[in-house]
């Protein structure tokens, strides 16, 4: 069984000009790190020209489809009735990305076939990591 699940969507860009354009993403996420999501552009969708990935918590995607969730780098919120609002929050500046709710609750599912919601701390295997840790003292 695969540990990692990769699903490719389709965000459009908030900008000040009128059109919001489409730029792909890919949202990953890999049971070896159980509770983040991770968020990727490919370089030709960024300002500096280089992929750019947030991490960001499993849980603060699956309530920012009902509500406003975050404080800090990366805010979710429900915005009409099919689409989720992502606001990454840089010292460059602010990114907004409208991503279909659908699309989200599909990748959400898949991952919770692959470690259920709750059980996140049943994927870490302390024993192994306290041996590794104590082999080079």
């Amino acid at each position: 069984m695969s540990t990692v699940i990769e699903h490719s969507v389709q965000a459009r860009l908030v900008a000040a000009a009128p059109r919001m354009p489409s730029i792909p993403a890919t949202l990953h996420y890999d049971r070896r790190d159980p509770f983040a999501i991770r968020m990727s552009f490919p370089a030709p969708a960024t300002l500096e020209g280089v992929e750019v990935c947030w991490t960001f918590a499993r849980d603060l995607l699956t309530a920012g489809l009902h509500g406003p969730q975050g404080h800090g780098d990366v805010r979710v919120r429900p915005y009409g009735y099919d689409r989720t609002v992502l606001e990454f929050h840089a010292p460059e500046g602010t990114a907004v990305v409208h991503v279909h709710s659908a699309e989200i609750r599909r990748f959400l599912d898949a991952t919770s076939e692959l470690v259920p919601l709750g059980l996140e701390h049943l994927q870490f295997d302390l024993d192994h990591d306290l041996a590794e840790l104590m082999r080079g003292a």
